[in-house]
């Protein structure tokens, strides 16, 4: 008699391995597991932990600290936000994670706007001083002056700190971020809060258009796909991946009072989740 022997298992992997590479075809699940794990194992966890992370922080160490002796010559912060942005480009050609941006027609540098930006990474901020073409001041939470070279910058380089305990502490960073607003600069925050720790987007805070309602600056949503995949809070672990920045449609804040600002956020926020929600070209 002669004996059979089924192979249905690896003939269908086979099978499905050749259908994957048509184009157009959909990657079975497994291979898709696959490669996670090639791309985000124990190699990229030992790139991360010993070349990306450690360049990023000589990035920081350095020009941190060239930042701080300009801050004692040079007020207006144009230079520390040269020095930012060449951090910001050295960082994303380190982390090989190329960024595809959508509706760079919205951003106008001629007007006073405040662009309000999900927050899910550490790595949002060089992001945007990449792809933001202008000088801009950021809305950053009290908690970061304690980080070493980081937190020095921010102070020294005039960006609006709030005390989110003591919103009274914080009455002379948001009068002069009133006055620079109006004058022309730009100012970017994040209606969160702080960074998302579970990847969806979190409920903004009460007063985050205050200052755009004040100004009667128009309000410009963006979104940035795929950075709480690249690098989440509570870990080191960089996961080098495509990402995107999707930039909305201006929202106006033209003859607004504070009596609107549940609905600017509503309004903002739904823009928002309309950027992310929408499908991938």
């Amino acid at each position: 008699m002669t004996k059979i022997t089924t192979t249905v298992e690896p003939d269908k992997e086979r099978a499905e391995l050749r259908s994957a590479g048509q184009p157009g075809a959909a990657v079975p699940t497994w291979v898709e597991k696959r490669l996670a794990v090639t791309r985000h194992g124990w190699l990229s966890r030992l790139r991360s932990y010993f070349i990306l992370n450690p360049l990023i922080w000589a990035y920081t160490l350095v020009l941190g600290t060239i930042s701080l002796i300009c801050s004692l010559f040079d007020r207006s912060g144009r230079v520390q936000h040269r020095l930012a942005r060449l951090w910001s480009q050295l960082i994303m050609k380190t982390i090989l994670s190329p960024v595809k941006v959508t509706g760079m027609d919205r951003v106008d540098a001629s007007n006073p706007r405040v662009y309000a930006v999900t927050h899910a990474s550490a790595l949002d901020i060089p992001i945007l001083y990449v792809h933001l073409p202008f000088q801009f001041r950021i809305v950053f939470k009290s908690e970061l002056l304690s980080y070493p070279f980081v937190g020095w910058h921010l102070k020294r380089s005039g960006q609006v700190c709030i005390n989110q305990q003591n919103p009274a502490a914080s009455i002379g960073a948001i009068k002069s971020a009133l006055k620079s607003l109006r004058s022309g600069m730009p100012l970017v925050i994040f209606p969160e809060g702080g960074r998302t720790q579970d990847g969806h987007l979190q409920p903004f805070l009460p007063g985050a258009f205050f200052l755009a309602i004040k100004a009667q600056a128009d309000i410009v949503p963006i979104a940035l796909l795929g950075t709480f995949g690249l690098l989440p809070m509570n870990t080191y672990h960089i996961k080098c991946q495509p990402l995107e920045m999707r930039v909305g449609e201006p929202i106006s804040t033209a003859g607004l009072s504070l009596h609107d600002t549940d609905a600017v956020s509503a309004k903002v926020r739904s823009a928002i989740e309309n950027l992310v929600a929408q499908p991938l070209p």
